[in-house]
């Protein structure tokens, strides 16, 4: 078996050709979790033992048999393992699920094994992952620095080569802002590409996928586990071909606009504006016709909406966990920010709710707009097919920046706006999009820029950036705690 850094793509061709088997590939999995998650803090709850019968007995032929993963302890759940939300509750109870999510019957189906559940931000309300029920997950780069959230612990866990492949979720950036961070691959899929079931409902913003080092992990993986189950409310549309086809498959020119405007009130590190400005010159020497563009529709028109929706689905989230104690939350059971959060929620009208949604679909119809052919057949008519930002107007924060206090709860969640003002729009609109690694600032942290795609588009985000990986080669180069 290599001893180079491999992508899950050639773990599971390492177990296909007899090379390796799965039980191989665990016990070196858990071996490198053993030896570097100490000053890490990413894999918040090892499932050895059962990751290791499960490797040694039958598992399904699917395209990633015997390939270690971890779960985001967030949305999914797998049967008889804890599942806790960062939330302290949870922990103190030793709260365990009783089913697989419909997301982790399909990694079984897959058959992926499961080594762990990762660390996250107490609900995912938060862009770091330093919970006060886990404590903070480090930046494998850099361990003063934060991985990024919520989910810093499954970046943290592949940047760190514990694993080639995370589970990861995305309710306002939480797949690409680690990603970012972390020097990772980290694509949100459309809204209702991914189940969400039965724990969560794909009207909501959050989305679930992979964070992982290279395009062809981020397109497998998506066509082994994209679909409905029955029952799914949103259902993306199909691409009309495997996405791993558009990895060797030229976009041809496409129209791509950049910007590095955010809000008027946030300023964009100069370290990510040069980022972006690299990558449009290199998409323009790739023959694509790269634009500098204003913000497409005011970016941040329905942020008071969803602030208030946020605030009512904080509400709903704990009044869903008090039942599955058996009693009422309280404001010891939470962090501060998330319990005022909450709070605020408790006084919000469902007229509000109504009128938020209404705003937010307004501004979904106007952004989308920005898109398209640009004669209006598609009914999108701004004539663009991607949007290139930087992933985060910030890089990296140090350890406790932007943790919340007593004094100051709603730090976390302030502090996190610089971090989610280009990705959380689209977590609104449903619109695909990628984040890809971008380089480093001077002191050595990763960042990351961001493609948009119009919805259903993973296709394009797939080519384009597979495109980006061949000429920048980001796979290459390794946090030096992977080493």
């Amino acid at each position: 078996m290599s001893d180079r850094p491999l992508d899950a793509v050639a773990e599971a061709e390492l177990v296909r050709t007899g090379q390796a088997s799965p039980l191989e590939l665990v016990d070196a999995a858990i071996a490198r979790i053993e030896a570097r998650d100490g000053e890490i803090n990413a894999v918040i709850h090892p499932r050895f033992e059962k990751a290791r019968a499960e490797a040694a007995g039958e598992l399904p032929d699917g395209p990633f048999r015997g390939v270690p993963i971890t779960l985001k302890d967030l949305w999914p759940s797998s049967a008889g393992d804890p599942w806790h939300l960062g939330v302290k509750a949870l922990r103190d109870a030793n709260y365990c699920h009783t089913e697989d999510s419909n997301l982790v019957k399909r990694y079984r189906q897959a058959g992926f094994v499961i080594v762990g559940r990762t660390n996250t931000a107490e609900l995912g309300l938060a862009a770091t992952t330093e919970p006060l029920a886990c404590g903070p997950t480090r930046n494998p780069w850099k361990l003063t620095h934060s991985a990024g959230g919520s989910s810093g612990g499954a970046a943290a866990s592949v940047a760190a080569g514990m694993t080639s492949i995370a589970n990861a979720s995305d309710g306002g950036g939480s797949i690409r802002i680690p990603a970012a961070h972390n020097h990772l691959v980290g694509l949100k899929p459309s809204r209702g590409r991914m189940s969400m079931g039965p724990l969560q409902d794909e009207w909501s913003n959050s989305v679930q996928h992979v964070v992982c080092h290279t395009m062809r992990d981020a397109a497998t993986v998506l066509d082994s586990t994209s679909g409905p189950f029955p029952g799914d409310g949103v259902v993306a549309p199909d691409p009309g071909a495997p996405f791993a086809s558009f990895l060797d498959k030229p976009p041809g020119p496409q129209r791509i606009g950049f910007t590095t405007q955010a809000r008027d009130d946030i300023d964009v590190d100069p370290t990510l504006v040069a980022a972006v400005r690299r990558v449009a010159a290199l998409l323009d020497s790739l023959g694509h016709n790269v634009t500098s563009e204003d913000s497409p529709a005011p970016l941040h028109r329905s942020e008071p909406a969803y602030g208030l929706l946020s605030m009512v689905g904080t509400r709903t989230q704990l009044a869903a966990l008090g039942h599955r104690l058996g009693r009422e939350l309280t404001a010891d059971d939470v962090e501060p920010g998330t319990w005022q959060i909450a709070e605020m929620g408790a006084g919000i009208t469902g007229v509000q709710v109504m009128q938020a949604q209404a705003t937010v679909s307004a501004m979904r119809r106007e952004m989308l707009s920005w898109w398209g052919d640009g004669d209006g057949a598609s009914g999108l008519t701004g004539g663009h097919d991607l949007l290139l930002t930087p992933t985060t107007a910030l890089p990296p924060a140090q350890i406790g920046e932007l943790a919340a206090t007593a004094d100051e709860p709603f730090r976390a969640q302030l502090g996190s706006i610089p971090y989610a003002v280009f990705t959380s729009v689209f977590n609104v609109t449903g619109q695909p999009a990628l984040s890809i690694p971008a380089g480093f600032t001077n002191d050595g942290l990763p960042i990351g820029v961001q493609l948009v795609a119009a919805y259903g588009r993973e296709d394009l985000l797939i080519a384009v950036g597979s495109q980006l990986e061949q000429a920048i080669g980001w796979a290459a180069h390794r946090a030096p705690v992977s080493n």
